[in-house]
C-alpha cells in the first residue's frame, strides 16, 4: 500500500491547480456554473475522461488520481457539475456505455446520477444526461428531450445547484443494464476527495489570515486559544488525508477492503470537514458573517457535502455492522 501521491500524481495536482487558480478563483465563484471552463478543464486537462476506460477516449486512470483531481476542485469550490458528472462517469464505469462514456470523456455532455428522489437531483439544471437507478437497473434519460420539466432549487450551497425533475410517462428511457454492487462506496470515496479539499483549503485560508490579523496589539495567530485551534484543525486534515489515500487506494486495488474504507471516510472526512469549515468562520470573527466574504462559502459547501449521499451517522452505522461492532 503506498499512500503518498506518486511524481505523476503531484504533477496532476500542480496542473489541476494551476489552472483552477487562473481560470476559477474565489472571486468567480459566486458567478456559477461557467461553461467556457468547463470546455477548457476538459480540453487542456481531459478531467472529464479521467477515469474513462481509455477504449471510448479517456484517460483510464485510478481513483488515486480522481482523487488527486477531485480534491483540487473542492479547495477551488468549482462551481458546477464536475462531481455530478463524475458520479455518473463511475456507475458508466460499471455499466459501459459507449456512447455515453466516449461522450463525457470528450467533455460534450455533462451527467447526473440520481442518489436519490428527483425532486433534489445534483446539478439537474446544468446536466444533459441523467443516470436513474430502477432497481438494480441503470437507466439513461435525455434531460433535453419533450417531456421533461426541471425547476431550478434554492440551494444552501451556492455553488452547486440542484434541480426537480419531472419526467412525464412518454419520455423514452434507455436501459443500460444491471448496476454491480459497491458503486455508494465508490461515490462514497469520491466525494470524501472532494470534501478534503474544501477543508484544506479552509484551514490554509484562516492560517493566513491569523498571520495577518491584528487584535489589540498582537496577531490573532499568537493568542494561545486561536492556536490550539488551528492545531485540532491540523490534525483533522492529517487524519482525513490518510483516509482518503487510503480508500482510493481500497477502490483500485483492494475491493474487499473498499466498503470499510469508503464508510470511514464519509463517517469521518464529512463531519471533519464541516467542523474545519465552521470553526474556520468562527475564527474571522464578524468579518467571517458577512456575504462579501468567501468563509461561508466553504461553510456552506461543507454542509452541503456532508448530507449529500446521507448523514454521517449513516456511515457510522454501515462502519460499524461491517467491523462487527
Amino acid at each position: 500500500m503506498k499512500l503518498v501521491l506518486s511524481q505523476e500524481q503531484q504533477e496532476l495536482r500542480a496542473a489541476v491547480r494551476s489552472f483552477l487558480a487562473a481560470a476559477s478563483p474565489l472571486t468567480k465563484v459566486r458567478d456559477g456554473y461557467d461553461r467556457e471552463v468547463y470546455a477548457r478543464l476538459n480540453g487542456e486537462l481531459g478531467l472529464s475522461g479521467l477515469i474513462v476506460p481509455e477504449e471510448y477516449g479517456g484517460a483510464g486512470a485510478g481513483f488515486a488520481e480522481l482523487a488527486v483531481a477531485l480534491e483540487e476542485t473542492g479547495a477551488a469550490l468549482l462551481p458546477g457539475p464536475f462531481l455530478a458528472t463524475t458520479f455518473a462517469t463511475i456507475a458508466l464505469t460499471r455499466v459501459p456505455d459507449k456512447e455515453l462514456l466516449t461522450a463525457i470523456a470528450e467533455g460534450r455532455i455533462a451527467a447526473t446520477l440520481a442518489t436519490g428522489p428527483l425532486d433534489r437531483v445534483l446539478n439537474g439544471m446544468e446536466a444533459d444526461v441523467l443516470l436513474l437507478r430502477d432497481g438494480e437497473t441503470l437507466t439513461a434519460v435525455d434531460l433535453t428531450a419533450p417531456g421533461v420539466t426541471r425547476t431550478a432549487l434554492e440551494t444552501l450551497d451556492l455553488t452547486r445547484g440542484q434541480a426537480r425533475v419531472v419526467l412525464d410517462d412518454g419520455v423514452p428511457r434507455r436501459e443500460l443494464g444491471p448496476l454491480p454492487a459497491g458503486v455508494d462506496d465508490l461515490l462514497a470515496v469520491a466525494l470524501a476527495a472532494e470534501q478534503l479539499g474544501v477543508l484544506r483549503a479552509a484551514l490554509a485560508a484562516i492560517v493566513a489570515y491569523a498571520k495577518i490579523r491584528v487584535a489589540f496589539g498582537r496577531y490573532i495567530g499568537s493568542y494561545q486559544g486561536v492556536k490550539h485551534k488551528l492545531a485540532d484543525m491540523h490534525c483533522k486534515l492529517e487524519q482525513a488525508e490518510s483516509i482518503v489515500r487510503f480508500a482510493a487506494w481500497a477502490a483500485d486495488e483492494s475491493p474487499d477492503e473498499l466498503p470499510a474504507a469508503a464508510a470511514l471516510a464519509q463517517a469521518y472526512v464529512g463531519r471533519a470537514c464541516f467542523e474545519v469549515a465552521r470553526d474556520h468562520l468562527l475564527l474571522y470573527g464578524g468579518i467571517g458573517y458577512t456575504w462579501e466574504h468567501d468563509a461561508h462559502l466553504f461553510y456552506k459547501r461543507a454542509k452541503a457535502d456532508e448530507v449529500l449521499l446521507g448523514p454521517p451517522r449513516i456511515h457510522r452505522a454501515r462502519l460499524a455492522e461491517l467491523l462487527e461492532l
